[in-house]
Order: C-alpha cells, then structure tokens, then sequence
C-alpha cells in the first residue's frame, strides 16, 4: 500500500541543466547489459577512468556492489531481479538529476526488465549498451568461478545457464569484446559516448 502523505519538492529543486553547467558535463546513463564475464565492470572501471581524465564527474554502478548494500536483501529470482533493477533505475535517476554521467554494470537479462529501467531513468537518458561476448568466451573467463558451479548445479537460475537471456533488439550501442582488448573496448565505448556528454553551449 502506497503512503498518502507524501509531498515531492522536486518542483522547488536546482533544475539539473543547473547541475550540468556546473559540472560542464550532459548527464546520461549509460546501461551495460551482457552475460556474466562479458567484460561489462573491466570496461566500466577503463572508463571511468579515462572520463576522469578528461574532467567528467561520473559514478559506476555494478550489480556485486549494489548487492551488498543497498539490494542485499534480494535474491535471483525473477520477481527480486526485477526488484533489483527498480531500485538500480530509481538511484541511477537521481544520479543524472545531479548532473553525473552513470555507468552501470547489470546482466539485466530481459528486455521487459531493461525497458522497465528505461521507463523509470528517462528513454532519452539511458543509452542501452550491449556487451557482446560469446557464452563460450565468458565461461572461459569465469573470473569468479560462477559457471563452474552452475555447471554443477550449485548456483541455480544462473543467467546463460539455466536462466535466459535476451539480448537487445536495437541498443544504442553493441560492444563486441571477444575480438578486442580491453583497452581497445574502453576506447571503441569512449568514441561513442564522448559526444553524448559533451554539453552544448
């Protein structure tokens, strides 16, 4: 049951092209969906990194991180998936209201749930990231071990395994990562979304 006596003050707030224009910076979201060892958090952190350089103000979030706070009463079911990416879209939103550049780590393994993100953030907001990796390349990688055990049945509803995923239909951007180089997956990303939070004056 939704509370009544709640009164937003959004209204009354400093407008986010306030925020940008300090930050010299357009605030976006970029959404990196791809199957567990695709290289979504290596090729985040090589961002964030880069933007830095150049002066961006940007915040990285990543599903093992929010899983141990903010989401870490949430399990792997369908309906606490879809609990979690709720709540990963209601923080992201803010964060773009603030005038920062979001990247975000999450399998996000079905298009209902990113489009519920979608819906949440702000469609023009959140560029929808497709990292590409073959299931064959991550389960070679298995930098945490995770396949293994799914493998074997210790891990269950494990996304690529025994649970489904469904790659974007038409993102804003496909990464192809088996043929690449991390640093060069950082860059080709980079290429992309420099235009993208360049602001206009």
């Amino acid at each position: 049951m939704k509370a009544t006596n709640i009164h937003t003050t959004f209204d009354r707030l400093l407008k986010r092209a306030d925020k940008e224009a300090l930050l010299n910076q357009k605030s976006c979201c970029l959404w990196m969906t791809g199957l567990s060892g695709s290289g979504k958090t290596t090729i985040a952190q090589g961002l964030e990194k880069k933007l830095h350089v150049d002066g961006y103000l940007t915040q990285v979030l990543d599903g093992d991180n929010i899983r141990s706070g903010i989401n870490n009463n949430l399990g792997f079911s369908l309906a606490d998936r879809e609990e979690n990416i709720r709540r990963i879209a209601e923080v992201t939103k803010l964060y773009v209201n603030s005038g920062l550049i979001t990247i975000n780590c999450f399998v996000s393994p079905t298009i209902d749930i990113r489009n519920m993100a979608k819906e949440i953030i702000g469609e023009a907001d959140m560029l929808e990231v497709f990292v590409n990796t073959p299931l064959e390349v991550c389960e070679a990688r298995d930098v945490k071990g995770l396949y293994k055990k799914a493998r074997a049945g210790e891990i269950k509803n494990f996304t690529g395994i025994d649970s489904p995923f469904e790659a974007p239909v038409s993102p804003a951007f496909e990464l192809k990562t088996d043929n690449q180089t991390v640093e060069e997956s950082v860059q080709t990303l980079y290429d992309f979304v420099i235009s993208k939070i360049k602001l206009n004056k």
